[in-house]
């Protein structure tokens, strides 16, 4: 298995933003829930709740399309599509079945955050990535 090319702080913040962004679109989300995404979007924005989405779309949409790929693939593999152990397949089936944009098709799901953050944990067997920033 190739090791993921993503740089883990970046792959950390990009979690956050989802979880923020997904947390502030929500219908479901109100002001008495402790889910998850609002704890996170809290400690994310704090007191500047500014975030868009069309911000985590730009950051998607500006990584290579192996990256892209990438992405895809370890929302596959958290959400128990695929297997760690079929990572490069995984990241090849992404790519030749990329259409249109990457970024959208991954935001039309909307536990994205806690695919990706399961995805590096069982990949990585463990990792606790949004904590620490490193795989």
């Amino acid at each position: 298995m190739d090791a993921l090319s993503l740089n883990p702080r970046f792959l950390q913040e990009l979690i956050l933003k989802t979880r923020a962004v997904m947390a502030q679109t929500s219908e479901l989300s109100n002001e008495d829930s402790d889910t998850v995404d609002e704890v996170a979007s809290a400690r994310y924005l704090g007191d500047d709740r500014n975030l868009s989405v069309d911000e985590v779309i730009s950051e998607i949409e500006d990584l290579e399309p192996d990256q892209q790929a990438e992405l895809v693939a370890l929302m596959w593999i958290g959400r128990g599509d695929m297997e760690p152990e079929e990572w490069d397949e995984a990241v090849q089936l992404a790519m030749q079945r990329r259409s249109g944009s990457t970024a959208e098709y991954l935001l039309t799901h909307p536990h994205l955050a806690e695919h990706w953050d399961e995805g590096v944990d069982k990949i990585f067997d463990g990792s606790d990535l949004v904590e620490t920033g490193e795989y």
